[in-house]
């Protein structure tokens, strides 16, 4: 399985998911062209993507939906009341599907299955994507305002996890946001700090973790680098042995092979003469 991070921030977000005959994006916050231009820009065909699945109705995850799935004829899976909370963004000839958190959708050879978190929507999800042949395994969480039991049990054991580390606390108190603004973001419904997400990270760390992205962050509030340290310290006092990555708002990253990550974490084989 690999998977890229087209873009992530408070502008728009995007994950690409591949699997060996399986396409799956995973939001579509960008226009359309500009979806279509990160996808170029990673070397897929945007005619290529088997489905489009939306975790909630905030434009940053949204913006896309409706153009690329009718230019495209892509299937658009959405939850019930997210669905309707995006009336304005769709026209009535796309192909939408329903999911919820009960059942586990089946897209090609992915397995995506979704569970509820906490979080300012009408109606918010987090997934996680399994890949059938390998039972790799993606955890996608970049709304989180709290990490509930439920989200912990649903992450646990992941290949790559994609966290949001939304802000630092200084930071956001001294932004230039409006106080309710301040208050919704650090709300329990909000968005993960960097330090929430570091103590997160450590709770669900196993020694099969081969890659942490930090996702979703604010360019107001946040600093790549001074999330990256404090996540960092965290993941190295449980002697995490992966690779910590920060995704960018302006450009995708490199695609992430989890099969090659999975390789290098396993034990050396040490000769028997």
């Amino acid at each position: 399985m690999k998977v890229t991070v087209l873009g992530s921030g408070s502008s728009g977000n995007s994950i690409l998911v591949e699997s060996a005959r399986t396409r799956l994006l995973v939001d579509a916050g960008f226009s359309g062209r500009d979806l279509e231009r990160r996808l170029l820009a990673v070397g897929q065909d945007p005619a290529s993507i088997d489905a489009l699945f939306v975790t909630h109705e905030h434009g940053d995850h949204t913006k896309g939906i409706g153009i690329f799935a009718r230019r495209w004829a892509t299937p658009l899976f959405l939850g019930e009341r997210t669905r309707i909370a995006c009336t304005s963004l769709l026209s009535g000839s796309e192909t939408v599907l329903s999911y919820s958190a009960t059942s586990p959708v089946l897209i090609g050879d992915l397995l995506v299955e979704p569970f509820i978190t906490v979080h300012d929507a009408v109606d918010p999800f987090a997934v996680t994507v399994t890949e059938l042949s390998t039972g790799e395994k993606l955890g996608i969480a970049t709304d989180l305002g709290r990490p509930t039991v439920a989200v912990r049990h649903a992450l646990k054991k992941c290949d790559i996890l994609i966290l949001e580390a939304n802000h630092d606390d200084i930071l956001l108190r001294e932004s230039v946001y409006p106080w309710s603004v301040k208050l919704r973001i650090s709300s329990s419904h909000g968005h993960l700090s960097n330090r929430a997400a570091a103590e997160f990270v450590s709770e669900i760390h196993h020694d099969g973790l081969a890659c942490v992205v930090l996702a979703h962050m604010s360019e107001q509030a946040n600093h790549p680098a001074l999330a990256e340290e404090v996540i960092g310290l965290r993941l190295e006092k449980v002697r995490y042995r992966g690779e910590l990555l920060v995704a960018r708002q302006e450009e995708p990253l490199p695609p992430i092979d989890v099969t090659n990550r999975r390789v290098r974490l396993a034990p050396m084989q040490l000769p028997l003469f």
